[in-house]
C-alpha cells in the first residue's frame, strides 16, 4: 500500500491553510505592493522544484510555490477586505523598493 498521495495531501492541504493566514497578516503588515516579490518567490521557488530529486522535497516545494503564486494575486483583494472592515486595517505599512513604479501595475487576479 503507498500513502505517498495520502501524506501529500494533507500536507498541502496544511500549506494552503497557511497561505491564507501569511495572506492576511502580509497585507495587513506589508501591503498588496509586495506582489510582484511574492509571485517571483513563488515562480523561483517552482522552477527550482524542477532540479530536485527527492519526491517529497519537490512536490511540497512545488505545493509551495504555487500557494506563493496565488497569495500574490490574492493581496490586492485582501487589501479591500482591509479597508471595507472584514479584517484589521493598519494604515503604516512597509513599503516596498519601488513602490512608486508597482503603484502603476495592474495587481493580478485570479
Amino acid at each position: 500500500m503507498n500513502s505517498f498521495g495520502l501524506w501529500l495531501g494533507f500536507a498541502t492541504l496544511f500549506i494552503i491553510g497557511l497561505g491564507f493566514v501569511w495572506v492576511i497578516r502580509g497585507e495587513r503588515y506589508f501591503g498588496y505592493l509586495w506582489w510582484p516579490y511574492v509571485m517571483g518567490a513563488g515562480i523561483a521557488v517552482i522552477v527550482a522544484t524542477l532540479f530536485i530529486s527527492n519526491n517529497w522535497t519537490s512536490a511540497l516545494l512545488g505545493a509551495f510555490g504555487a500557494s506563493l503564486v496565488w497569495g500574490s494575486t490574492e493581496l490586492k483583494e485582501q487589501a479591500v477586505r482591509g479597508e471595507i472592515g472584514w479584517y484589521p486595517f493598519r494604515e503604516k505599512k512597509i513599503l516596498p523598493p519601488f513602490a512608486d513604479v508597482i503603484r502603476k501595475w495592474k495587481a493580478p487576479s485570479l
